[in-house]
């Protein structure tokens, strides 16, 4: 199946239509990247309405003292799904309605980040690699966004090898932190619903309202891998095609 993705690849890169062909990949991403956001947004607002009797923060705090990660901070932070884990300050950052409110949704964020504060603690090989190519990745990403210009402004991509093969190197570091991000984020959900089925605090309903919830927030992420593996794949064989 990769072989002919591959040949497929190949071939479009080197008909007259292979800028159209990037464009499709950028369609699809889009349209997969806003579907998969929209039903996430939607599966939240429906488990907000689900009530429970714990707050965010109070899931976070039981999970964490349970957990014997009594060196970890709940914060609340501004906006809406911002939720997030820093390993640096060791802090679960909370958005404001996950903070304050009770219901699925907010449980079931709120243990997701804990899970993430669990890895950290058992030094979790996926997060441990995550965290390291973290700078890498800030400067790939910097990189990007003049090299597109130039390759807009000047057509560089037409005949310029080494503008193709920064592209190439910025689309790979960016790629593999996108699938070293998957089992991080599929293990910290994991990790959360088993203390959410342990716990009992939102009953057979809520576990399964909350691992529906989880598994959109996962989808994120796993588009967000493929859109970047299709356009690595993409460049790869064009920089490839030039070398030819």
């Amino acid at each position: 199946m990769t072989e002919s993705l591959f040949s497929l690849i190949a071939n479009q890169v080197g008909s007259p239509g292979g800028g159209v062909f990037l464009w499709v990949i950028i369609g699809l991403s889009t349209f997969a990247s806003w579907f998969v956001g929209k039903r996430l947004k939607s599966k939240f607002a429906q488990y907000s309405q689900q009530p429970i009797e714990l707050s965010g923060r109070e899931i976070a705090e039981r999970m964490l003292q349970e957990n014997g990660l009594n060196d970890v901070r709940i914060i609340s932070t501004p906006g809406r799904l911002t939720d997030h884990y820093n390993p640096a300050d060791k802090t679960v950052n909370l958005s404001e309605a996950v903070y304050n409110e009770r219901n699925v949704a907010a449980a079931a964020v709120s243990a997701h980040e804990c899970g993430h504060a669990i890895q950290h603690a058992t030094s979790y090989s996926f997060l441990t690699m995550r965290s390291k190519l973290v700078p890498v990745v800030s400067i790939a990403s910097k990189m990007m966004g003049p090299i597109m210009m130039i390759s807009v402004v000047g057509a560089a991509f037409t005949g310029n090898p080494l503008v193709l093969g920064l592209v190439v190197l910025s689309l790979s570091v960016t790629t593999l932190f996108a699938f070293v991000t998957l089992p991080v984020e599929f293990d910290a959900s994991k990790r959360a619903l088993a203390w959410i089925n342990d716990s009992g605090q939102t009953g057979s309903l809520g576990q399964k309202q909350a691992k529906d919830a989880l598994f959109w927030a996962a989808m994120t992420y796993t588009v967000a891998a493929l859109a970047s593996l299709a356009q690595l794949l993409y460049y790869l064989y064009l920089l490839l095609g030039r070398r030819n």
